[in-house]
């Protein structure tokens, strides 16, 4: 596959359709959710290889947690510890740097601890970061940066809130904004996912379900991108 001359430094992904490919194909989701975990792997090793330093995805939403039935949100975290624990078996050999976005208290300890453990270990890699958005929500996580900031003032803020100053709470402090999203499954909406980040990302809506994304597509939506004009507001 011929890689455009320009590449997205940061992509963002919503990883859609998981529960849709099992149900096509007569599995229960939790069958759909193991596949769709493969092919993150599968697509960040990509990542990792062609150069791309940043890739982000949406694992499990605010509303997932909340509104799914919790025999499903706990096969999410079985996916998860699972996930965790074979990548902290093979960080040597991958040298991927993982991080983990969303309201992590809120998980179980033994995931957190998981967590924890994968970020620590793998904090001194070079090359590519996966960011994993875990029980996130983007409304929710402009009202935790808020709050950050009300806390550090003790309650009053005394200077201008630039967007550099508010940025410098989020999740995402320490990374660019995406330059690409995303959104396999069919559906053209971000879904509570990084609204603050993506304000002038280009978009893309595929209806390929996410299990059966290949890198083919991926390189694709890039060949696209490189020849889109990004204008930014201006002319």
């Amino acid at each position: 596959m011929k890689l455009p001359d320009t590449l997205p430094t940061h992509i963002a992904v919503i990883m859609d359709g998981n529960g849709r490919w099992a149900r096509r194909r007569g599995l229960p989701r939790k069958a759909g959710h193991a596949a769709g975990s493969e092919n993150f792997r599968s697509i960040a090793t990509f990542c990792r290889d062609i150069g791309i330093p940043y890739l982000t995805v949406y694992a499990l939403s605010t509303e997932n947690r909340a509104s799914r039935p919790a025999e499903e949100v706990e096969e999410v975290y079985d996916l998860l510890r699972r996930y965790i624990g074979e990548s902290l078996e093979t960080m040597e050999r991958d040298r991927v740097k993982l991080k983990f976005l969303g309201s992590l208290d809120s998980l179980p300890e033994d995931v957190r601890e998981l967590i924890a453990r994968a970020e620590e270990v793998s904090a001194r890699y070079e090359g590519c970061q996966c960011n994993i958005c875990v029980n996130y929500g983007g409304r929710d996580e402009i009202v935790r940066a808020a709050c950050k900031l009300m806390r550090l003032s003790s309650g009053t803020i005394t200077q201008d809130v630039t967007e550099d100053i508010f940025s410098r709470h989020l999740d995402t402090a320490f990374l660019p904004d995406p330059d690409l999203c995303i959104r396999t499954g069919g559906d053209s909406r971000l879904s509570n996912f990084l609204p603050w980040q993506l304000a002038y990302a280009e978009l893309v809506f595929t209806k390929t379900l996410w299990p059966d994304f290949s890198k083919k597509e991926l390189v694709s939506i890039m060949r696209d991108f490189s020849k889109r004009n990004r204008r930014y507001g201006g002319l």
